[in-house]
């Protein structure tokens, strides 16, 4: 069997049917036994192995949820048998440190901890982070082999290791929601860009590779921070290690592509993409999303569903008061500059606002493999990697952000049509020019938490480009309007924003939530 099959492992039910490979002798033929665990013969398939790549796949038939079975593959006289499978549904968790932050980190996590006992149907997978220059067809190292969820051995190995928390808390509420066994694979690595996790044809399609297929020279960090922040002699410096193009996809992505999947969970942007290529985004993440839909629905002759449901964390928090706002660009470029997903240019996707969910507190800095030795240190010169990236950037509550993915879920993945999954947003702006007052609609009913002055800005210039953005402090919040108070700004109003800072708010205390509790998202 290819690596990630294993003991205790969890595989696709139906309507899909579960692709299973691996390796042998080429020109023989392999035959794949299903059978229940007293020995029932269930299904037998039979494979000839590749004389190209030493590799046989077999489709299985679909299969009701449950368990267990054993699963056993034969060439002549050899054969490997591999028990207490289960079917359910299988979810790819992927991104940077905030996926990879384990539920040893997250914030009640001896609670946390103490209940995985309770859920021996939600089985846990770890590739471990490893990069390669040319797609890989198998994984090269695995952390954690298919398991049962056990406190201390691998839901609490150790921080930024496995298992991923938001991965977990999101499997946890799909099993209690669905009833149905949850596999989670994680595949993900600290403080990497969605440039590493892109394939070339993807980065090809947004520009940020030549046409001879080398990386552009562009593709490198721009200044992270502030200059003052940097003892290095040159603003740029070229991505190298895991922040290399596309060796994340080659080494971590690539190998499962044969799997069949129900989903996709991705948290992914701070601090990496919000200091590098920040504005090419809106492309980046559409592109990888429909690469991987592709790539994965061909690699598992088509049993992942087309339009693969991939849900994502939209960026929380990092520094106070800073003027950058980059992490508010990034924001509204994870939708496709649309707002709100799903929507025409990311149909099938779900998000989970966090930019109220900050945590100023968190003691949790970017201590992740491969940084210090790899891009930290040149970037910073002599300063430690883990001096830029300060506690507030990995928030603990990932309880929040799981349980808004979950809504996501169930509406976008499972069908469930009455489920509200997203907070409030605009759907029209009228201006009172006599009064100057400008009055804003929202889809849904408004729950006002704050009336903050300045979470509100007006566009007041006589030109687009560059804005100047003023403050438009909040008169009234009706059922689903607000009416904002426009001062020196007359009638020249030529855009609005909301929440349009990298700190926009305290915890959990952004102006407008819906009464389900999920905050309005930013928009410009």
């Amino acid at each position: 069997f290819a690596s990630y099959y294993g003991n205790h492992m969890v595989l696709q039910r139906k309507p899909a049917g579960a692709v299973v490979w691996g390796h042998g002798e080429p020109g023989a033929v392999v035959t794949v036994t299903l059978s229940r665990a007293g020995g029932l013969t269930i299904m037998k398939k039979t494979a000839q192995v590749k004389g190209s790549s030493g590799t046989w796949t077999t489709v299985l038939d679909p299969m009701d949820q449950g368990g267990p079975y054993a699963l056993m593959a034969k060439q002549g006289s050899k054969n490997m048998t591999l028990g207490d499978i289960y079917f359910g549904d299988v979810w790819l968790c992927s991104g940077q440190s905030n996926m990879a932050m384990t539920v040893l980190q997250v914030a009640n996590a001896s609670q946390e901890l103490a209940t995985a006992a309770h859920y021996p149907y939600v089985r846990v997978f770890a590739a471990a982070p490893a990069r390669s220059d040319v797609e890989l067809e198998d994984l090269e190292q695995i952390a954690l082999p298919w398991s049962i969820p056990t406190a201390a051995e691998n839901l609490g190995h150790g921080n930024f290791t496995y298992f991923s928390a938001l991965c977990w808390l999101l499997g946890r509420s799909l099993y209690e929601a669905q009833g149905s066994p949850v596999g989670l694979v994680e595949a993900a690595w600290g403080g990497t860009p969605i440039e590493a996790w892109s394939s070339r044809q993807a980065l090809q399609a947004c520009g940020l590779l030549e046409d001879t297929g080398r990386v552009k020279p562009s593709l490198c960090f721009a200044p992270l921070l502030s200059p003052a922040l940097s003892s290095s002699t040159s603003p740029h410096r070229h991505l190298s290690g895991p922040q290399t193009p596309s060796v994340l996809w080659n080494a971590m992505i690539h190998p499962l592509l044969n799997m069949t999947l129900r989903g996709i969970a991705w948290y992914q942007g701070e601090p990496a993409n919000a200091f590098l290529h920040t504005d090419q985004y809106n492309c980046t993440f559409p592109a990888l999303i429909a690469d991987w839909r592709r790539a994965f629905h061909a690699g598992s002759a088509g049993q992942t569903e087309p339009l693969l449901p991939f849900g994502f964390v939209q960026l929380s928090t990092y520094r106070r008061e800073s003027p950058d706002d980059s992490f508010a660009r990034l924001r509204w470029h994870q939708t496709a500059d649309l707002g709100v997903v799903p929507n025409a240019r990311m149909p099938g996707t779900f998000m989970a606002v966090a930019m109220d969910l900050g945590d100023e507190r968190s003691p949790y800095g970017r201590q992740v493999p491969g940084w210090g030795e790899s891009v930290g240190m040149k970037l910073l010169a002599t300063n430690p990697i883990s001096f830029l990236f300060l506690g507030s950037i990995h928030p603990r509550d990932k309880q929040n952000v799981a349980h808004r993915l979950l809504l996501g879920a169930r509406a976008v993945a499972y069908g469930d049509k009455d489920l509200v999954f997203q907070g409030p947003y605009p759907t029209r702006a009228v201006l009172e020019v006599t009064r100057g007052l400008l009055n804003i609609t929202y889809s849904q009913e408004l729950v006002c938490r704050q009336m903050d002055a300045r979470s509100f800005e007006v566009c007041c210039s006589s030109q687009a480009s560059p804005c100047q953005w003023l403050p438009a402090p909040v008169v009234a919040v009706g059922s689903r309007t607000v009416t904002l108070a426009l001062g020196g700004c007359g009638t020249l109003v030529l855009g609005l924003r909301y929440s349009w800072a990298e700190w926009p708010c305290e915890y959990q205390s952004c102006p407008l939530y819906n009464p389900q509790g999920l905050p309005a998202p930013p928009f410009l």
